[in-house]
């Protein structure tokens, strides 16, 4: 299926504007990180998740209204099955309170407040808690675990292909990551092991569409030996275009539909991918390519110079010997 035919679209003429509203949404998120913090879910600042199972069904909003008095911001979910009339409620650690003390008290206060509520027979069927210790412990393996997987990375395709692209890449990578970052603020999202296993899908998902267009650089710069990198590369990205955008888009529809209908428990995780496959389509086709032409014009190898010393090479190659050669040369000069 082809969406797009020999276009010819000047990708690499709007890299600086792409590159200054990049830096200018990774600046906001980052003020805004500054000024509020990087607002952590249960699972790294600590918390308890209580489910309730109520013998008739009971609506999420009744619950809310049910628990507004006790303190934190809570999150009510539906757990399991629509039959089952089981609903989950998060709260997280309350700041300035012993660990045990605070979390064995914010689950009596919903205890308290379900009974209070009157909302018909129910039971407690589970209840999990993650103090502050183990947050810190999974906040420290979530970032080990993102840092490692940008390493390897960047090892994996330095080999593969050449340390400027390399560096294009990880730049991209970096960009998603941050872009998306930015957006979980902007929408009031908690940062959760669902979010940084949503931000490393998102890792690999940005270098596979960056790899796919410097495989395809690399192909033309054999048959576009006089070309320069700016046009071989935007070249390439042409050629690509229609791959990229159709895998975008498939993943994108599926990750919309999860958004929508996935429920508040994969809200996080669906949000996240949602802004990582915009991001990482966007930068795969403006900022590795730009930050790889970047990178080789300031290390002085340019694809053009090196494609012409190639071709030069190569045409000298054919004549006979080397002397034999250059005692011609001064009669066909006299001639």
């Amino acid at each position: 299926m082809q969406i797009f035919s020999n276009t010819h679209y000047d990708f690499i003429k709007w890299r600086w504007h792409a590159i200054i509203l990049s830096a200018l949404v990774i600046l906001s998120g980052v003020g805004m990180i500054v000024q509020r913090g990087l607002p952590l879910g249960i699972d790294f600042s600590g918390g308890t998740i209580v489910v309730y199972k109520f013998n008739n069904a009971v609506g999420e909003d009744a619950v809310r209204r049910a628990i507004a008095g006790v303190p934190g911001e809570k999150v009510v979910q539906q757990y399991g099955k629509p039959d089952d009339h089981s609903i989950a409620i998060r709260l997280p650690q309350q700041q300035g309170t012993e660990e045990g003390f605070g979390l064995e008290a914010g689950a009596k206060a919903l205890d308290d407040a379900i009974k209070a509520a009157n909302l018909g027979p129910h039971t407690q069927i589970s209840r999990e808690v993650v103090g502050p210790a183990i947050g810190e412990d999974l906040q420290r393996k979530g970032l080990w675990a993102t840092l490692l997987s940008i390493l390897g990375i960047t090892a994996y395709i330095a080999l593969r292909f050449r340390l400027t692209f390399a560096i294009g890449a990880i730049a991209a990578t970096f960009h998603d990551i941050l872009v998306t970052l930015a957006f979980l603020v902007f929408f009031h999202y908690d940062l959760s092991l669902n979010v940084i296993a949503a931000l490393l899908t998102i890792t690999g998902y940005s270098v596979n569409d960056t790899i796919v267009i410097f495989d395809r650089v690399r192909e033309n710069m054999h048959t576009m030996r006089r070309d320069d990198l700016e046009k071989v590369v935007n070249e390439s990205v042409n050629q690509t275009l229609g791959r990229t955008l159709i895998t975008a888009g498939t993943t994108f529809l599926s990750v919309l539909a999860l958004y929508l209908f996935g429920g508040e428990v994969l809200e996080g995780f669906a949000f996240t991918m949602l802004v990582g496959i915009i991001s990482g389509t966007y930068s795969t086709i403006f900022i590795a390519a730009a930050v790889a032409i970047l990178m080789s014009k300031s290390g002085g190898t340019p694809a053009g110079a090196a494609a012409t010393a190639a071709t030069t090479a190569g045409t000298a190659r054919p004549a006979a010997g080397g002397k034999k050669t250059a005692n011609r040369t001064p009669k066909a000069a006299a001639r």
